[in-house]
């Protein structure tokens, strides 16, 4: 995996203990710049206000929850970033809780109490692995690819209908600049 020294995080979570805990992870796997939000209006904002390189956020938070927070992010129409890498993190995981947060368009689903070595495998296939985003015709979805891995049998048309190569997800603001951007914000300059 490339050195995260330069990807930007932000760690939506309405537990300080637990953003603790995952700025401590990411610090550990070099990430320098990480900012925190305690529910998801603020994160939206920050999204807006921060270039954001991949975001962590809880599943059950107050006011919105974690699902409504990725609805927000990739069907608003003032979402300033739809392709931001999403990992949602919960003590939940029944099926219903992922198999939601997948259909919401999260990237990654990890479980609480979360690892240093199942947080870092996520952000890997975030980094390394990166999965096109698509648009179903019926405009429910927008988000990474569903599919972990193709069906080498299947020769026929592409099954979704509207699946275009405009829905690659941008570089990373990081990754072209290398530079933080300007604007209000809390960012862990700890090591």
């Amino acid at each position: 995996m490339a050195s995260l020294e330069r990807v930007r995080f932000l760690v939506v979570d309405d537990n300080a203990h637990m953003i603790n805990i995952v700025k401590t992870l990411l610090r550990g796997f070099g990430a320098t710049h990480i900012f925190e939000a305690r529910d998801a209006t603020e994160a939206f904002h920050r999204l807006k206000h921060d270039a954001i390189d991949i975001c962590i956020s809880d599943y059950q938070m107050e006011v919105l929850d974690g699902v409504e927070f990725v609805q927000l992010v990739r069907n608003s129409s003032d979402s300033p970033n739809r392709y931001v890498p999403i990992i949602m993190l919960t003590a939940h995981s029944e099926r219903s809780k992922v198999v939601a947060a997948r259909d919401a368009g999260a990237n990654e689903f990890c479980c609480k109490p979360v690892t240093a070595i199942e947080l870092r495998r996520k952000i890997v296939a975030i980094v390394d692995f990166p999965r096109p985003f698509i648009k179903t015709s019926s405009g429910n979805y927008f988000g990474p690819d569903r599919r972990r891995k193709q069906d080498s049998k299947y020769h026929g048309p592409e099954r979704r209908e509207g699946w275009s190569e405009d829905h690659q997800p941008p570089q990373a603001t990081a990754k072209k600049s290398g530079e933080a951007s300007s604007g209000h914000h809390q960012e862990d300059e700890h090591a």
